[in-house]
C-alpha cells in the first residue's frame, strides 16, 4: 500500500512534520513494507515556513525580529527561486504571548515588516506572506512602519504601535521601500477588515480584546483604511470590504493596498509541495489537526485534502488531539473514520485530555498501528 500522511500542526504540542513522522513510525511499526509518503501542511499560519522548507529544500536565511510586543525574536526567510516566504506568526504570534499579555490595542505587526525587508534584500521578484495565528490588529500598521511608511497623526509624528492609535492617523510617514516586489498573502480568512464579520469583531476577543475594544479597533481600521486609499497609489477601491482584508488582524488589508493579492494559504501550500501528485498515487490518505471540529470543514488542511481525496475515491481517515464533528458531516466532506487523542487515551473522565497534550506523539503512533492493522493488504 502507498499511505500519504498529510497532517497540520496539532497547535500547542506536535508541528506538522512531527506528527506525519509520529504517523509513519506507528504504521511502520506494524507494516514496514508498505510506503508511506509525507506531506505536511499549513495553511497560512504557524508551521508555513518549515512546511514548505521540507518539500522545496530553499534556503532558509536566519532573521533577528521582534515579537507582537517588540521583544526580541528568531525569524526566518526561506527563498525558492525568485519567491520568498515569510511566516506572520513568527513575528506577530499569538502564541508567543502568554494570556495575560494578550492586547490587540498595542501588539504590533512591526517584526513581520522586518522579516519582509529582509526578503526584499535577497533580490527575490515576489514575496509570499503567510497569515494567520496573529495577537495584532493594527491593519499593518507596524509592518508599513518597518519598510518605511510609519502611519503619522496631524502633526507628521509617528503614531504608537498597535490598533488602537490608529483612530488618530492622517497620513503615512514616507513611502514603503519594496524595490517592485510583488506581495502574496497566503491565507484561508475571507473576512473584510472592518464590519460585523471583520477583523476586530471575529478575531479580537481570542487576542484579549473586550467588548469595548472591538468597537474601538473597528473604528481605528476604518480609520486607516482611508489613510492607505490616499497614501498608496495601488490601494483598491473599497479596500474594508475585499474578502481577505481582516486577515491577520488587517495585514491581508495593508498588503492589497500596497498592490497585492490573496491567494487561499491551503491551495498555495498543495501546489508548492505537489500534493495534487501525492493523492493520484495513494491508496489511503492520513491528515489532521489539533482540534477537528466545525470550524475544520471550512476552508482548513482537513477539508481541503478531505474533498481532494473524496474526489478520486480514496479513503480518508482524519487523526486530531479532539473530535468534536459528527460522524454524518464529516463523511461529506469526504472523511471515512475519525480518530481522537483524547479518546484514545480513556477519553475526558480519564483524563485523556491531558495525556493528548502531554504524551501526542505516543498517541499518533498508537492510532497510526491500529490503522496499519485495519486497512493495510
Amino acid at each position: 500500500m502507498r499511505i500519504l500522511i498529510c497532517p497540520d500542526k496539532f497547535a500547542g504540542t506536535l508541528s506538522a512534520p512531527e506528527v506525519a513522522a509520529a504517523v509513519e513510525r506507528g504504521w511502520h511499526s506494524v507494516v514496514p513494507a508498505d510506503e508511506t509518503v509525507a506531506r505536511p501542511l499549513a495553511d497560512g499560519g504557524p508551521g508555513f515556513v518549515e512546511v514548505l522548507a521540507g518539500a522545496t529544500g530553499g534556503r532558509r536565511i536566519p532573521v533577528r525580529t521582534v515579537d507582537p510586543l517588540g521583544r526580541p525574536a528568531e525569524g526566518e526567510v526561506l527563498v525558492v527561486g525568485d519567491t520568498a516566504y515569510v511566516e506572520s506568526a513568527q513575528a506577530c504570534g499569538l502564541h508567543l504571548l502568554s494570556t495575560a499579555e494578550r492586547d490587540p490595542k498595542t501588539t504590533t505587526s512591526y517584526g513581520l515588516g522586518l522579516l519582509v525587508a529582509a526578503a526584499v534584500e535577497t533580490g527575490v521578484r515576489r514575496i509570499v506572506l503567510g497569515l494567520g495565528g496573529s495577537a495584532t490588529n493594527d491593519c499593518g500598521g507596524g509592518m508599513l512602519a518597518a519598510l518605511g511608511a510609519a502611519p503619522v497623526d496631524a502633526a507628521g509624528l509617528a503614531l504608537p504601535y498597535g490598533g488602537a492609535a490608529l483612530a488618530a492617523a492622517e497620513g503615512l510617514g514616507g513611502t514603503p521601500r519594496l524595490r517592485g516586489v510583488e506581495l502574496v498573502a497566503a491565507t484561508d480568512v475571507d473576512s473584510p477588515l472592518t464590519g460585523l464579520h471583520g477583523a476586530s469583531n471575529v478575531f479580537g476577543p481570542q487576542k484579549g480584546a473586550t467588548r469595548e475594544d472591538v468597537l474601538l479597533l473597528d473604528a481605528a481600521l476604518e480609520r486607516f483604511a482611508d489613510v492607505l486609499a490616499h497614501a498608496l497609489p495601488d490601494c483598491p477601491p473599497g479596500l474594508t470590504a475585499l474578502p481577505g482584508a481582516g486577515a491577520a488582524g488587517g495585514l491581508g488589508a495593508a498588503v492589497l493596498a500596497l498592490g497585492g493579492r490573496c491567494e487561499s494559504g491551503i491551495a498555495l501550500v498543495t501546489r508548492v509541495i505537489g500534493l495534487d501528485e501525492a493523492l493520484d498515487a495513494a491508496d489511503l490518505v492520513i491528515t489532521g489537526e489539533g482540534s477537528f471540529d466545525h470550524q475544520s470543514l471550512r476552508g482548513k488542511v482537513v477539508a481541503g485534502v478531505a474533498g481532494s481525496a473524496r474526489d478520486r475515491g480514496i479513503p480518508c481517515v482524519v487523526v486530531a488531539g479532539r473530535v468534536s464533528t459528527g460522524r454524518r458531516e464529516a463523511a461529506v466532506a469526504g472523511i471515512t473514520e475519525t480518530y481522537s487523542l483524547v479518546d484514545h487515551f480513556g477519553g475526558e473522565e480519564r483524563g485523556g485530555v491531558e495525556a493528548a497534550m502531554t504524551r501526542p506523539a505516543d498517541g499518533l503512533r498508537e492510532i497510526a498501528a491500529d490503522l496499519a492493522r485495519q486497512w493495510s493488504r
